[in-house]
């Protein structure tokens, strides 16, 4: 018989578990956690004797496993899977048919689970939208299944974790009346990124950035994430969002917090998330007056392509003709703390932008004193740059002489790739699966950062849902001047990744 196993991970293997996925037959389990899974079983990081389970509706197990192999095809093409092999995958599998509103589904899903080297370990993973999660976590727990005496019980909940201060608090008081805070794992897709995870390494493991890793070296920071595509299929979702709920509040501001987090006394959850939440409680506090000053908002319009013509946000399957939905948003924030007073952290994001890339880019001070500054081509500022995504790595670029018989200035640019020589970079869904069968909440979310970043943006949310009207930009274009305003006085002003 072929066998699943490939390659060899880094990583410690994880005990046998019952993986239950609530609402099985959707999105996310055909493009993530399926494909994810199954990388992991392949490098004996996800124990053999696992068994996965979902619960779903109106279909049969044939259907719904007919279901996640057309997914694999769809999704993960670079995925190698014989049909042996994905017989062999499948044997794991077992499927209840049920309501998730419907006590008998808990019921039946209780007696589905194994035991598993004398414990009924289960990670439930919530793959439905937010508003059933309150009605899971009650279910699981009417059933006796939130009970930790046969074996760890983990629940974990996509984002957005409410669509407000008051919703995020409201649906962690219920889910904690319910669960303890251990069993909640808030998961976050973007710091599961390797890039991500190696910004902690980067600073806590080399001495020579410490030193200057602070106001007195570092005039601002950026942290981006654009995107080239539009909505897709998420206009339901995005009509209620936004770019500054999507990406802003969740992404971006947590990786704020790993960029100017103090270094924790030790690396585990509660020590790193404890620094976290540090950084979040020193944001200056954004005035309601000053919110015009502090932040943009706009909206994709239309454009004409060589190939083919975009179509603007308003006239998207879903959208509302008189929507005023922001699709870039960027925020400037000030953390008012000894380390960071005066630096701006500026946190940007928009759809339909000339190309996909996610960065966080430390853009230095300029020299007290400049001996080239009078030349033909002045110095540029130095910026340290952590590529996100794609081709994860670490930039820093220098001023060097020009060559010839001249002092005239050029940047230099040296890069060190995160990867080399085709090694492979584990999927954000594989490293967080990893961490909550490990019970390593490192990369997860707690209450109390939830609610914080939350209170951060109210007054932000406050003023834009009274507005009536939004500028657009148009669509593949960096074409958004008012992004110049909100970078006045900072040192090379807005960085726009190439």
């Amino acid at each position: 018989m072929e066998k699943i196993a490939a390659k060899q991970c880094i990583g410690e293997p994880t005990e046998p578990t019952n993986i239950v996925i609530l609402g099985a037959g959707g999105d996310l389990t055909k493009r993530k956690l399926i494909p994810a899974l199954l990388k992991m079983l392949r490098c004996g990081l996800l124990h053999a004797e696992c068994k996965i389970i979902g619960v779903l509706k109106g279909r049969t197990k044939e259907q719904w496993l007919a279901s996640l192999y057309q997914g694999m095809q769809d999704y993960s093409a670079d995925i190698q899977l014989s049909d042996q092999q994905w017989q062999q995958f499948t044997a794991m599998f077992s499927m209840v048919d049920g309501d998730l509103e419907q006590d008998q589904t808990y019921i039946e899903l209780a007696a589905s689970l194994e035991s598993l080297h004398q414990h009924k370990n289960a990670l439930f993973y919530c793959a439905v939208p937010p508003r059933w999660y309150t009605t899971v976590a009650a279910g699981l727990d009417k059933a006796g299944l939130s009970d930790q005496r046969q074996g760890f019980r983990r629940v974990v909940i996509e984002k957005p974790f409410g669509m407000d201060l008051q919703s995020a608090r409201q649906l962690n008081k219920d889910l904690q009346a319910l669960l303890d805070e251990s069993q909640i794992y808030r998961i976050d897709h973007y710091l599961g990124k390797e890039s991500v995870q190696n910004l902690l390494v980067y600073r806590f493991a080399n001495s020579i950035l410490e030193p200057l890793w602070n106001r007195n070296f570092i005039d601002h920071v950026q942290i981006s994430a654009a995107e080239s595509i539009g909505i897709e299929y998420r206009a339901n979702y995005y009509e209620k969002s936004g770019a500054l709920r999507d990406m802003i509040q969740s992404h971006l501001m947590q990786v704020m917090t790993l960029v100017a987090m103090e270094p924790p006394v030790e690396f585990t959850a509660d020590a790193v998330r404890d620094e976290k939440i540090k950084v979040l409680r020193a944001v200056r506090a954004i005035d309601p007056d000053s919110v015009n000053k502090q932040t943009v908002a706009m909206q994709y319009g239309s454009a004409s392509g060589d190939s083919d013509n975009i179509k603007a946000y308003v006239a998207e399957d879903g959208v509302s003709p008189e929507s005023v939905t922001e699709t870039f948003a960027a925020v400037r924030f000030h953390i008012d703390n000894w380390r960071w007073q005066g630096v701006p952290f500026i946190l940007w994001t928009g759809k339909r932008l000339p190309k996909r890339v996610s960065e966080i880019v430390i853009r230095f001070r300029k020299p007290p004193f400049n001996l080239f500054d009078t030349h033909a081509n002045p110095p540029a500022a130095n910026s340290l740059v952590f590529r996100v995504h794609p081709d994860e790595g670490i930039s820093l670029r220098m001023n060097a002489k020009m060559p010839g018989l001249t002092t005239d200035t050029q940047r230099m640019v040296m890069r060190a790739p995160y990867a080399e020589n085709g090694e492979d970079v584990s999927d954000a869904y594989e490293v967080l699966l990893h961490d909550v069968l490990s019970g390593d909440a490192t990369l997860f979310s707690r209450a109390d950062e939830v609610e914080e970043s939350w209170a951060i943006l109210e007054p932000v949310l406050n003023d834009w849902k009274h507005r009536i009207s939004v500028n657009r930009y148009r669509a593949a274009t960096w074409d958004i001047a008012e992004m110049d305003a909100l970078f006045d006085g900072c040192v090379g002003g807005w960085h726009k990744p190439s």
